[in-house]
């Protein structure tokens, strides 16, 4: 049975991307890293696919007159290598429409808060300014908005009295590593179903 091929958007450092590599590898996840896409040239994403033997591409928005052509040819190179599932791994952009019509119900983000909290870039601060008890991280489906779409799973992180920012990050990160990999692979079973605001796990 072929596994599921996984285009990979990242920005940064891509440590949920080599996670998601690891998991493979691991026989956790069935699935296979078909390309690593970066809108950065110094993304250790890239690093990380090439040193896997994954195919890696930077794709500079600048070069394109707006998000439609950029997108249009961020899917043109998803295409290319036949994803099947997009895979945010700290894409720091918002998903527009195009990148949404090539891929309804296709593409997953993980969010280091319990969604609807504190989206945006800064979950885990949000979180400790905030006071809450509970933190941790949301594998959703992406729709038009900032970490709007539908839930598929959460993992619940105690926040501690000591905390700050980057000590409660770290903590949700362990957890990010592990829950995304669960995600996926209920995608790749099958057993994932949008029905309006929920995702319906058979």
């Amino acid at each position: 049975m072929s596994k599921l091929r996984l285009g990979v958007l990242a920005s940064g450092r891509g440590s949920n991307l080599q996670a998601i590599i690891d998991n493979i590898a691991a026989g956790k996840l069935d699935a296979e890293a078909a390309v690593v896409i970066s809108d950065k040239p110094n993304a250790f994403a890239l690093e990380r696919a090439r040193n896997h033997g994954v195919p890696a591409v930077h794709i500079k928005p600048a070069d394109y007159r707006g998000k439609e052509e950029y997108e249009k040819a961020v899917t043109d190179c998803l295409r290319e290598n036949r994803a099947e599932l997009v895979v945010l791994a700290g894409y720091m952009r918002i998903v527009g429409d195009v990148l949404l019509g090539e891929y309804p119900n296709r593409i997953m983000n993980i969010h280091p808060a319990l969604l609807p909290s504190f989206p945006g870039a800064h979950g885990q601060r949000d979180a400790v300014e905030y006071g809450v008890r509970y933190s941790g991280c949301t594998v959703h489906f992406v729709d038009g908005g900032m970490d709007t779409g539908p839930i598929i799973l959460q993992e619940v992180v105690p926040v501690l009295q000591e905390d700050d920012e980057d000590s409660l990050a770290a903590r949700i990160l362990k957890e990010e590593h592990k829950v995304y990999s669960r995600a996926i692979q209920l995608f790749a079973e099958g057993k994932l179903k949008v029905a309006g605001r929920k995702v319906i796990i058979s």
